[in-house]
């Protein structure tokens, strides 16, 4: 294999392979406890770039594997090609049309930049910093999501490199099995280049966060259980137990601090939004209180994710409901008096027309499901068996069948395919099986066992 490597794909971007300066760095992903080893990375370019690639690895045999921000990056590549997209950053607004374009190293911020101006919103994630095209490829649930769906059910076109080396624009009229797999199944199909893509009409919100104590945990989870579910379509929630970190870029009473953080976003007014948080507000005391009106441009104060590469292990499961004994479940596993390497414990709220069919039919999972609890782990050498095992304890509750693909982390083959009830898996296992037949695209988050 070192021999066929020196016969690397000619191509516009950099080729590295281990031992080379620049592959660490072209390899390296966000979630950092996630370390890549492929035999060699292509730092694509263009669609083009992709294409050759993805020939050159078939014609050695090799799996192939995709990488843009590197923010879902729960399973790490070892040996095959690795193809880094982040350099193909194009974005493009249609006002008229109410589309965008994104290649597929776009972030989301670009996008809300570009569409701004013109009174128009993407249905982007809880961070603007999260890759367009992984996130829609695996159905993207944001903010927006009750109100209009998920962030696949509104892709136009999909311009893909498949197992063969061809690159296809797909829709609902070309290709369609193809283009109703790659919504909602993610990259175990091709590698999506670019992505054409609704925008709508939203300037602005009412949103932000409210910081409880840990010690009120309880007060907040109970009401949040019976708030939430009277909510309208409009709203969107979560509720997360949170272990902060001791850094001074976070506020002071935060630093270090074990806190229930209540997020909240409204499309509608202060008058509104205060009507439907008193429950919420009367609950317990907050630390702090930033719910606001505030500009579509900062989506990112909801959730407030974080900005920095940090080291994660991650799973999550669909929930029907919130019940007394869920509350109870958690707080027995996660809550403030217990010692756990878990960084997050999130209940976030579904339903709405994330849970209706649409236009065009998806292979988005989840639908039935009226909220996801996820976890995020510590992911430190040598304790992911204990993150592993507390995760698990967490998520050991009454779940509904299916998943979220996204929220899946570093799932196997047979995990992946039950986030689908069986009619949906048995057609995805068909189409990649006519598109992929050798499954070349076996990294990442994988529909097929790579030794099959």
């Amino acid at each position: 294999m070192t021999t066929a490597l020196t016969s690397l794909p000619a191509v516009a971007g950099p080729v590295y392979v281990p031992g080379d300066e620049g592959y660490a760095a072209e390899v390296a992903s966000w979630n950092v406890a996630t370390v890549n080893e492929p035999l060699a990375v292509v730092g694509a370019t263009s669609a083009e770039d992709v294409a050759a690639a993805v020939r050159w690895a078939g014609t050695l045999g090799l799996p192939v594997a995709v990488q843009a921000t590197g923010h879902g990056a729960a399973r790490p590549v070892k040996g095959g090609l690795l193809i880094n997209t982040s350099r193909m950053t194009e974005v493009s607004v249609d006002p008229a049309a109410r589309t965008a374009r994104a290649a597929a190293g776009a972030r989301w911020s670009q996008v809300i930049e570009a569409a701004a101006p013109h009174g128009l919103a993407p249905l982007s994630g809880s961070s603007s910093q999260v890759g367009v095209v992984g996130y829609t490829l695996g159905g993207g649930v944001g903010p927006l999501g009750r109100r209009f769906g998920f962030a696949a059910d509104h892709v136009r076109s999909v311009e893909i490199v498949t197992a063969d080396g061809a690159l296809r624009t797909i829709d609902a009229g070309q290709d369609a099995e193809l283009f109703w797999a790659v919504r909602g199944g993610k990259g175990n199909f091709g590698i999506v280049t670019a992505i054409e893509f609704d925008l709508f009409e939203v300037a602005g919100f009412v949103g932000g966060g409210i910081y409880f104590p840990g010690s009120h945990a309880a007060e907040v989870l109970h009401a949040y259980r019976t708030w939430s579910a009277g909510l309208p379509e409009e709203a969107s929630t979560s509720v997360a137990l949170l272990r902060l970190p001791d850094l001074p870029a976070l506020p002071e009473p935060l630093r270090g601090a074990y806190v229930a953080h209540l997020r909240f976003f409204l499309l509608g007014g202060p008058e509104q939004a205060a009507e439907l948080l008193a429950p919420m507000r009367a609950a317990a005391p907050a630390i702090i209180d930033d719910i606001a009106p505030l500009p579509y441009a900062a989506i990112d104060a909801v959730h407030r994710d974080p900005v920095d590469p940090m080291p994660s292990r991650e799973r999550g499961v669909l929930l029907g409901e919130i019940t007394e004994r869920t509350v109870e479940h958690l707080l027995a596993q996660a809550g403030p008096q217990v010692d756990v390497p878990l960084i997050m414990v999130e209940v976030r709220q579904l339903g709405g027309a994330l849970a209706r069919t649409p236009a065009a039919p998806n292979a988005v999972s989840g639908r039935d499901a009226g909220y996801s609890l996820f976890v995020i782990g510590l992911g430190v050498p040598g304790l992911e068996p204990v993150v592993d095992a507390a995760t698990a304890r967490v998520l050991d509750v009454d779940a509904v069948p299916g998943g979220l693909i996204n929220f899946s982390g570093g799932a196997d083959a047979e995990q992946i395919q039950a986030n689908w009830a069986p009619s949906d898996r048995d057609r995805l296992l068909r189409i990649k099986h006519a598109y992929d037949p050798a499954n070349v695209f076996s990294s990442g988050q994988p529909l097929v066992a790579q030794n099959t």
